[in-house]
């Protein structure tokens, strides 16, 4: 293996040069190994506790092992293992995982491990594997260390320290706070030169992805090229908001009645656009909505191929490492593990999880009926006074609101993480997927239900816009402080702190102070951009204004949000994704809706109906032609998204060649 490619890191590989365990295939011996995960003990760990550990990561697979390197750092009593991978281990897990390597030819083919003398750059893991897959890789074998038999962990003399048949090896020591954490170690110098090309740049747009997948992964990637393709595709519907704003209506006002309409019209409090622009920036939302979401899925498609996850296995699944039950026969693969009986799981969701969140559902409806108080009083109050104080204390309300709405948001987050951890999935992909699904929910709620029962039931337009542009500057301000300021001004304490603290430390200790706050991973910021992208697609006829508060927001967003996974939080492991995964169905969906939303934000505009009234239409003929018209542009919208294809004819070519190759080859082994 090769060095890491920088002072610090060729320091390090020197230092753990020796007393690597040994490794028995001739292919895997190498002069220098590099150093990619790290494991910090308990400072009560004992060493022969230690040393029973680095056996178990050194042994074989059919021993019951890892068959990783594994160094314990300064000396035997240290409180830190350094685990790296040699080269058989890393290439028989790339043909697990289904990963697509470049072979010989310059195409992407799926990678089999008898066929990988001719794969390009297969003697070199540094440049055949990215570094997010090696740690990945890593990861995934500690995790699947298992006891083979009932035994007692070394060094460990009370009753927790039995480990069971099959246990899960590491999972066991976390609970037992023999290990503190297991996280993956920067590269320093490739860190610096990632940030000075990502964050630290002067230009507005354009994202190093390449460089972002291969230092921080699949998942890390995946989404921030998709707020780089966001923030591209909301220059138009924000160039259209201008100009529905500020040119159509009331394009002959004097210079004091322009400066006042836009003060109006920025704080939502004008009578809006007019007919023909209700209707342009209805019919754009849900053309743009589609046009977006189906042009992604070809640039996520190109992505996938172009990093070798476009046919990621699917065999199955291991249970994921916090899954507990009775030790048995699994009944379709015949291993050895723990057992739970679907119909347990499935009364835990049906008689808890459901009524819980169900709770939290009413106490946004209980907040939504405090806003609505709210705002009568502050209306009554300033119909007494009429002053510019009572004036601005109509959007106290609206603040109070959106404060309980993320406070309640907050909470509901850590209990639905718990509730899903309670129901005890077996697979990972089944656990993510309750948990999403759970928070998607309550986030939708939580958002929008204030807006629709504004929009559909009070049919009050004007606080439907007095709201969202409430709910647009109060909530991005909040962001951008809590995002962005607070944590530079706290790293700027930590970097004061750890400078000072690091100047005589060896070179093990700068290994420990990577040991950073844990990465709280993408949810939420998935979160944020639905909700944004539901502002957006649902209201925006309301208030066109939307999609430039939005642009605004997330050219800041994607800076911060760079700078906080480089330098605020330990890097976080990363399994290889071929797309978004549930998330890309959530937008699609909530683009759906937006069709039946524009449409019927359209027939409740007091412009348009004053419009009909005048035009001799009649209430029944207004709310027929409605119909008629949701149902067209739902029509057209299915129409564009089929004849979009959601892959490039290349990629498609590349998939169906991938797919053929590897039919040929399984019918080769059969023979």
């Amino acid at each position: 293996m090769t060095s890491l490619g920088d002072k610090d890191s060729v320091q390090t590989e020197n230092l753990f040069q020796g007393s690597w365990t040994q490794v028995s295939c001739p292919c895997c011996v190498s002069d220098r190994v590099e150093p990619l995960v790290l494991i910090r003990l308990s400072d009560k760990v004992q060493p022969i506790t230690k040393k029973w550990l680095i056996s178990l990561i050194e042994a074989s697979q059919r021993h019951g092992g890892a068959a990783l390197l594994a160094h314990p750092g300064e000396d035997e009593c240290g409180d830190v293992i350094v685990v790296s991978a040699p080269r058989c281990t890393l290439l028989r897990a790339t043909e697990d995982l289904g990963l697509c390597k470049k072979y010989r030819n310059g195409d992407m083919v799926a990678f089999s491990y008898q066929d990988r003398d001719n794969f390009s750059n297969v003697d070199d893991m540094q440049e055949f594997l990215t570094l997010a897959e090696r740690q990945y890789i890593v990861k995934n074998e500690l995790d699947s260390l298992q006891a083979q038999k009932k035994q007692r962990i070394p060094g460990v003399t009370e009753a927790t320290g039995v480990l069971e048949a099959w246990g899960n090896v590491c999972q066991k020591l976390e609970k037992a706070r023999l290990i503190k954490e297991i996280l993956p170690l920067h590269d320093q110098q490739r860190l610096k030169d990632l940030g000075k090309t990502w964050y630290s740049q002067k230009q507005i747009w354009g994202q190093p992805i390449d460089a972002i997948h291969s230092y921080f992964g699949g998942t890390v990637a995946f989404y921030f090229s998709f707020l780089d393709f966001y923030i591209w595709a909301l220059v138009p519907p924000a160039l259209l908001g201008l100009v529905l704003t500020f040119l159509m209506p009331g394009g002959g006002s004097s210079g004091e009645a322009m400066k006042k309409q836009t003060t109006e019209r920025v704080m939502g409090d004008d009578d809006g656009p007019s007919v023909s622009g209700h209707m342009v920036q209805a019919v754009f939302s849900m053309l743009w909505s589609t046009l977006f979401m189906e042009f992604w899925k070809r640039r996520s498609s190109s992505l996938s191929h172009r990093w070798g996850t476009l046919q990621l296995s699917e065999g199955f699944a291991e249970p994921r490492p916090g899954f507990h039950g009775t030790l048995g026969i699994n009944p379709v693969t015949g291993r050895l593990e723990p057992l739970f009986p679907e119909w347990k799981r499935q009364l835990r969701v049906g008689l808890v999880s459901v009524p819980i969140v169900g709770l939290f559902m009413g106490l946004v409806v209980l907040g939504m009926t405090g806003f609505y108080h709210g705002e009568a009083l502050a209306k009554g109050f300033h119909q007494d006074r009429g002053s510019w104080f009572s004036r601005a204390l109509l959007y106290l309300p609206s603040v109070v609101h959106i404060v309980y709405t993320n406070m309640l948001g907050n909470v509901y987050s850590t209990v639905a993480l718990q509730l899903t951890e309670w129901e005890n999935h077996r697979e990972e992909s089944s656990f993510q997927n309750h948990h999403t699904t759970k928070v998607l929910l309550f986030s939708f709620f939580n958002n929008f239900a204030v807006l629709f029962h504004i929009a559909f039931y009070k049919q009050d337009l004007l606080l439907l816009r007095k709201r969202l542009a409430s709910l647009l500057i109060v909530t991005q301000l909040v962001n951008q402080c809590t995002e962005v300021l607070v944590p530079f001004i706290v790293d700027c304490f930590l970097k004061a702190t750890q400078k000072k603290q690091k100047e005589d430390d060896p070179e093990v200790d700068k290994l420990r102070a990577q040991s950073l706050p844990r990465f709280p991973g993408l949810f939420s910021e998935y979160i944020e951009l639905l909700v944004q992208f539901g502002y957006l697609s649902l209201f925006s006829c309301v208030y066109p204004l939307t999609a430039v508060f939005l642009l605004i927001n997330n050219v800041l967003e994607i800076r911060g949000d760079a700078y906080k996974i480089c330098k605020l939080f330990r890097k976080p492991f990363s399994a290889p994704v071929s797309n978004m995964g549930v998330w890309q169905t959530a937008f699609e969906v909530l683009g759906f809706v937006s069709v039946i939303s524009n449409c019927w934000l359209l027939l409740l505009s007091p412009r348009v109906q004053e419009f009909c009234l005048q035009g001799g239409i009649s209430s029944k003929n207004i709310l027929l032609f409605a119909i008629l018209v949701e149902h067209v542009l739902i029509l057209i919208k299915m129409v564009l998204a089929f004849m979009i294809p959601d892959e490039p004819d290349w990629v498609r070519i590349k998939r169906e060649q991938m797919e053929f190759q590897s039919m040929q080859a399984l019918g080769q082994q059969k023979l």
